[in-house]
């Protein structure tokens, strides 16, 4: 019942009439501030050096399966291909471009 009784102390200092002491209240922002400040760095330097040995931060990942297949590929190169012929014959002078303006 120790914790009961100690949220009941701290509800009771909250409510509006509560005497305010700021040392108390700096001393303890700034302890928090402290606390979470090393745990922060003591997480970052953790993370360095795992990653920096090469290790993996979370799950290690699985081989993924090929996200697409060959087939698909040859079809896109294909097109690209009768891409640059039309290309071409727009440079070559086989396609004539009427200009509508003149």
């Amino acid at each position: 019942m120790h914790i009961f009784s100690f949220t009941n102390s701290f509800l009771k200092r909250l409510r509006a009439g509560a005497r305010f002491d700021p040392v108390r209240d700096w001393l303890v922002l700034l302890t928090l501030s402290t606390i979470v400040l090393a745990s922060i760095v003591v997480w970052n330097i953790w993370a360095f050096d795992t990653v920096s040995r090469g290790g993996v931060i979370g799950a290690p990942t699985t081989d993924a399966p090929e996200a697409f297949n060959r087939a698909s590929l040859e079809e896109i190169k294909s097109i690209f291909a009768s891409r640059a012929v039309e290309e071409a014959r727009y440079e070559t002078g086989v396609y004539r471009f009427a200009d509508p303006s003149q």
